[in-house]
Formats: structure tokens, C-alpha cells, sequence
């Protein structure tokens, strides 16, 4: 957790929020005495917070529900240092984020999708006095991403960057599709980037990388769906390749033009790798965020499924994907659009499934799911029965001819364990197509120990080299293997 440092406050104080148990709770921390203080004493979950310029006043976000899915009651907070009655700026049904006082301490800006109920839409700038009462929009009709609110000194304007603290500097990462990030810094008035890092040299000097394209295809509803391309550059592989189909998570999730490993690993298997970003994605249009909702008369599996299946289409088309050797892969809602993906075509020769959902019944309590009830299915199991059940993976089950693999954390509580364990079981009573599931101790919904990355890498591609292309591939040996007398590794997963 990063300390907060107030722009000019007269004493050396540092505030932040930090996670205890079941609530989280704001302190001011002395420098000097080493004290802790609490600013408000009582149990809150605290989304975020800025001080303001004078030091004196504390504006936060927060909710009194500790329940999972009740995001959407947080409100807008402010507090007078040393007193303890919070006001409450807000009252609505959206979540607000991304505080930030002007430099004149008369108003502040916040983001939120909505000023009255919680959209599947992109976040909005919205300004509001210090004083309270009514907020104006100021981003307009702009649709993009947006994060990290800086005013310039004036308080006339709003960056959305990184600066200093005299906002006369930004500082930032840059990658692109065959550049690793590095930092970057710039003056405001007149930009001229200069690199500051170069953490990767080996990457550009010993590496062949995959090429990337850009490419569009209309999909339903004439909706245009936009997607990376990535293709293989050594001579040797030649077009048509096969191909592996990546499925982003979210599922308001995006792919982005920067740098990442998997697919330069896939290009140098042999493979191109298609990533499209399906209606849902953010980044683009308030419509094409909404695509995937109910509200747009589409669920989990319908259109966004239909921009999959029109995207590999489209690269087979254009003569650069073989249409009999197909495979996919999705962590998150990528596992749970590929699982409805094979349950719904029998294309795909293999598939790798990262901690999903496969039915939306039993994960109702356990799971992190507001979204499904706000927008992708509707309602509850009990108000709405037949939605759940039927966009459920798990419901259509039999249909499944595709060799599965299913990996999941142990301590995920984003997408619970149980849900790879319904479908692996399910799999393996019904007996009609190879399965196996990696069950990981330790990982939460994104793995975090280094071993744990390496084996899920490993075994992902030794899946799809199996069953896509017949090759029983053998991983890279690292040097910095450790082995015992019997030749195992000396710790276990």
C-alpha cells in the first residue's frame, strides 16, 4: 500500500488505508512522533481518498456494507481533521473513484460511469464544489479510459497522467507490441519524451518477435469488432499457421498494444494468435461496452461470442490460420467465454480454461458477480431461474468435443475453486474428450508465485502442442533448476 503525501500541508503527516480484516479504516501517521490516528472511528470499506491543499480536510469514498457485491453503494465523504462527523456528498447508485482536489481547494474532481445508477459504460470526469450539492460532467462525450486525474496550477483543467508535484513534469511507461515497458519522462509545455530506463536490452538484441497487425471484422448487429493479430516471423513458418484464439478477461477487460510474453512464445511455436476485443471490451464506445449486457438485449455468451467465432473467420479468410488447427485460451471471463465457446462449437482441437465460472447457480453466494446480476444475466437464480441456468456452461456440458484443460488458484474468491472442479468432474463422468485440471495451491484469482506462472505457462502450451498440432513438446530447461539424488525438484507446487 503506497503513502499519500499532501501537496502542501503545513505539517509532516502521511495518511493512508490499509485492509483490517473485514473493513478497511483511514490514520494520519506522524512523522516525528511516530503516532497513529485515526480519522474516523468506525468500520467503513474505503475505496480511495485525496487530502486537500490546505491539508484540513479529507475527501473518501466508502460504503457501510462489508458485502462483496455492493459496490455500487459507495458514496463521496469529506472530514475536518481533528473532527468526527463525516458529510456525505453523494447519493446514488453508482460507485465513484479517482478523487482529486483542485490546486484552490474549491472544488474537486472524481470519476464514475453514471451520475445516477452503475452502467457497464466507460468512467467519466465529473466536478463538484467542495461544498457539496449538485456535480456537472466535464469529460463530455469522450468515451476512452480514463485514470489518474492531475489538475494543472490554475484549477482550470485536468490532466490524466502522471506528474510531479509542480505538475511541470510527467513521468510514464511506454510499450508497444514489441517493446517491453520503460520509463519515460517529459515536460508538460513542450513534450520531448526522454527514456530514463532500459531494463530489457536482451529482449530487442536476442530475441525474434512475433509481428502484429491490427485488424476489423463485422460481426452482429453490424457491430465492428477490433483485434490483435500476432504472427510468426521466423522464415521457416509459413501462412496458413495454426492458431490460438485469446480470450481477455473482465469482462470489461482489453487488449492493448503493448508488450507481452505469450504472445511472442506463441510466434515462435509456429503460431499466430488472434486477440479480439469482443463487445463488452472497454476502451472503445459506451456501446460496444454495453454490447454484452441485457440492457442491449445480450447476455454472457451471445454476441460476444458470435465477434469470437466472426474474428477466426476472418483470419482464415485471409489466408493466415488454418481452420483444422484451432485453439483458445481465457483466464477469468476468458474462462468463461471459452468454456461456453467449446460447449457451443466443435472447431476448437484444445482449449485451456483459467479460473472461471461454469455455473452461475452455485457461484450466486461465493463468487464476485455483481456484474452478472446488474447486467450480463439479470436478477437472481430465484427471480430469474432459466437465465442462470442457461447461460451456464455446465448446463450445455455434453455438448463439449474439445480436449480441456482447466487451471485454477486454490484461494481464488473472485471466481471460486469449485467451478473448474464442477466442470472437470462433469468431464470426466461424461467421458467423451481428454481432461485435466490444475489445481494450485496458494494463488488467488491472478497466480502470483513465479513457479506456479512457469508451471501454468508450461502446461498450457504443452496442451495445445498436444491436441492442436500432435507434437508432445518438451519445456525449456532453466539453468537455475535445482534437482535432488532422484532428479526432482528439491520444492513441490
Amino acid at each position: 500500500m503506497e503513502p499519500f503525501w499532501p501537496s502542501s500541508a503545513p505539517w509532516t503527516k502521511k495518511a493512508r488505508s490499509f485492509s483490517c480484516g473485514r473493513w478497511e479504516h483511514l490514520y494520519f501517521f506522524d512523522l516525528a512522533s511516530k503516532s497513529i490516528t485515526p480519522v474516523l472511528e468506525e468500520d467503513l470499506l474505503i475505496g480511495g481518498f485525496d487530502i486537500s491543499p490546505d491539508g484540513q480536510t479529507v475527501l473518501f469514498t466508502a460504503r457501510t456494507s462489508n458485502r462483496r457485491n455492493d459496490g455500487n453503494t459507495s458514496e463521496i465523504y469529506k472530514i475536518t481533521i481533528g473532527e468526527k462527523n463525516k458529510v456525505r456528498l453523494t447519493t446514488n447508485n453508482t460507485p465513484e473513484g479517482d478523487l482529486a482536489w483542485a490546486p484552490d481547494g474549491t472544488s474537486f474532481a472524481f470519476t464514475a460511469c453514471d451520475d445516477k445508477e452503475w452502467l457497464n459504460r466507460n468512467e467519466k470526469i465529473w466536478i463538484m464544489d467542495s461544498t457539496g450539492g449538485d456535480f456537472r460532467l466535464l469529460s463530455g462525450e469522450y468515451e476512452g479510459g480514463i485514470r489518474r486525474l492531475t489538475w494543472t496550477p490554475d484549477s482550470r483543467s485536468l490532466r490524466v497522467a502522471g506528474f510531479s508535484r509542480d505538475r511541470q513534469t510527467m513521468a510514464y511507461t511506454f510499450s508497444d507490441f514489441d517493446t517491453p515497458a520503460d520509463v519515460y519522462a517529459s515536460s508538460v509545455s513542450d513534450f520531448s519524451a526522454v527514456r530514463l530506463t532500459d531494463a530489457n536490452p536482451w529482449v530487442e538484441k536476442d530475441l525474434l518477435l512475433a509481428d502484429m497487425k491490427v485488424i476489423q471484422w463485422k460481426s452482429e448487429n453490424d457491430m465492428t469488432i477490433e483485434g490483435l493479430l500476432h504472427l510468426p516471423q521466423n522464415p521457416e513458418e509459413k501462412a496458413p499457421y495454426p492458431l490460438v484464439l485469446n480470450i481477455h478477461g473482465g469482462p470489461a477487460g482489453c487488449f492493448t498494444n503493448s508488450f507481452r510474453a505469450g504472445y511472442h512464445i506463441h510466434a515462435g511455436l509456429g503460431y499466430a494468435s488472434l486477440s479480439p476485443n469482443v463487445r463488452g471490451s472497454s476502451g472503445y464506445t459506451d456501446r460496444l461496452m454495453e454490447g454484452n449486457t441485457t440492457s442491449a438485449g445480450d447476455g454472457i455468451g451471445k454476441g460476444d461470442y458470435l465477434d469470437l467465432m466472426r474474428g477466426v473467420d476472418a483470419v482464415i479468410e485471409q489466408g493466415l490460420a488454418l481452420p483444422d488447427r484451432l485453439g483458445l485460451r481465457g483466464w477469468s471471463y476468458g474462462g468463461i467465454l471459452g468454456g461456453w465457446t467449446i460447449a457451443h462449437t466443435d472447431r476448437f482441437l484444445a482449449a485451456s480454461l483459467g479460473a472461471g465460472v461454469y455455473d452461475w447457480i452455485s457461484e450466486y453466494g461465493p463468487g464476485f458477480n455483481f456484474d452478472v446480476r446488474l447486467w450480463h444475466i439479470g436478477g437472481t437464480p430465484w427471480t430469474n431461474p432459466d437465465g442462470y441456468r442457461e447461460q451456464s456452461t455446465l448446463t450445455h456440458v455434453e455438448k463439449i468435443t474439445t480436449p480441456t484443460l482447466l487451471i485454477h488458484g486454490m484461494l481464488d474468491t473472485t471466481d471460486t475453486e469449485n467451478q473448474s472442479m464442477m466442470l472437470f468432474t462433469a468431464l470426466k463422468d461424461i467421458g467423451k474428450v481428454p481432461v485435466r485440471y490444475l489445481r494450485v495451491p496458494r494463488e488467488p484469482h491472478g497466480f502470483r508465485e513465479p513457479r506456479h506462472q512457469r508451471i501454468r505457462d508450461i502446461e498450457e502450451i504443452k496442451w495445445l502442442q498436444k491436441y492442436v498440432r500432435n507434437i508432445d513438446w518438451k519445456p525449456w530447461e532453466r539453468k537455475t533448476d535445482e534437482k535432488t539424488e532422484e532428479g526432482k525438484d528439491k520444492e513441490g507446487p
